[in-house]
């Protein structure tokens, strides 16, 4: 197995704002829109250093919404910035009308996705995100996992003509990959090879599987692990690829059971190589307040659960080679 070392906790929200900032520098095109919420998107060094390229909206997020796809007309490159909660279910008709629809070059960067936003409660937690903005025809979705993952996806998508939602976090976190990776949007990453089982993961729970297959292979259970960073345009055939050899597969998402990243390799798995699925995420619940990495363990977003899906996928996939 791969050894992955954390270089150090950092934030991917701050991935995010330091990439928009090398951005603001490299292309006068680039502009940002803010939500109120500037220093908790990292997007101040922005503001301060090109304010007539940054626009403070207010707690008016339809609004930024609708300003952000006005600005593409004149080829400017909108990224706005708020809470994945308010990025997303409060402003989702302006989203689709006014940007989707009409297939305008917005960037919609959501910070405080998840739940491990922790101690503002289930208001701003966002769990139904993923499936929200998924369902919106030709709309790219990406998760990040990583400070330096962020970092290279939004650099990613200032390139991509047309609409992206990209979904990061608020807390510090193991930054692992590489600075010198760099973004395919579309493209999984396989970060460890494994022989028995598949484990899918995206955004912070990449790492805790990356944990879980570091202890399993203690237990002789080789895991292969992929970061599902981008999930709409889904990596199907890295998916399929490797559970025709593995036989089964776990998905691991800091989001609700329904609708997410769990449910997208369910249906591909359905209609094109049907085998045993774990799904670790959220079930069917709002989150509450609390400290980041307790409301992660509490709702069985870590390696343990991680780890006991292996366990529980591997017995699933012994069975129905018994009957067969």
């Amino acid at each position: 197995m791969k050894l992955y070392k954390n270089i150090g906790m950092r934030e991917t929200r701050s991935g995010f704002g330091d990439a928009l900032l090398k951005l603001g520098k490299e292309n006068t095109k680039i502009v940002a829109l803010c939500a109120d919420l500037t220093n908790s998107l990292s997007m101040t060094k922005f503001s301060k250093l090109f304010p007539y390229r940054f626009f403070q909206i207010g707690i008016s997020e339809a609004n930024m919404m609708g300003i952000a796809a006005g600005l593409t007309i004149g080829n400017y490159i909108p990224f706005t910035g708020t809470f994945a909660n308010f990025a997303t279910a409060r402003v989702y008709d302006q989203i689709r009308q006014s940007i989707v629809y009409s297939k305008k070059n917005v960037k919609i960067c959501a910070s405080h996705s998840g739940i491990s936003l922790g101690e503002d409660g289930a208001t701003h937690q966002s769990l139904e995100d993923i499936g929200m903005m998924k369902m919106l025809p030709g709309l790219v979705v990406i998760n990040t996992c990583d400070y330096n993952q962020t970092y290279a996806a939004t650099i990613a998508i200032s390139k991509y003509i047309g609409p992206v939602y990209l979904r990061f976090g608020r807390p510090a976190v193991p930054n692992f990959t590489s600075e010198k990776k760099l973004f395919k949007i579309g493209k999984a990453i396989i970060i460890n090879r494994g022989e028995d089982v598949t484990i899918v993961s995206t955004g912070h729970l990449v790492w805790e599987s990356l944990e879980a297959a570091k202890f399993l292979k203690k237990e002789g259970i080789s895991c292969e692990v992929i970061n599902i960073h981008t999930i709409k345009p889904l990596d199907e055939e890295s998916i399929l690829k490797s559970v025709k050899k593995t036989k089964c597969i776990i998905t691991a998402e800091e989001h609700n059971y329904w609708g997410g990243l769990g449910e997208s390799v369910a249906r591909l798995l359905s209609l094109n190589y049907p085998c045993s699925q774990e799904i670790v995420a959220v079930n069917d619940t709002f989150g509450e307040s609390g400290k980041p990495f307790e409301l992660m363990k509490k709702y069985s977003l870590d390696k343990e659960t991680i780890i006991k899906k292996v366990k529980k996928v591997m017995k699933k996939k012994k069975c129905i080679k018994m009957v067969f």
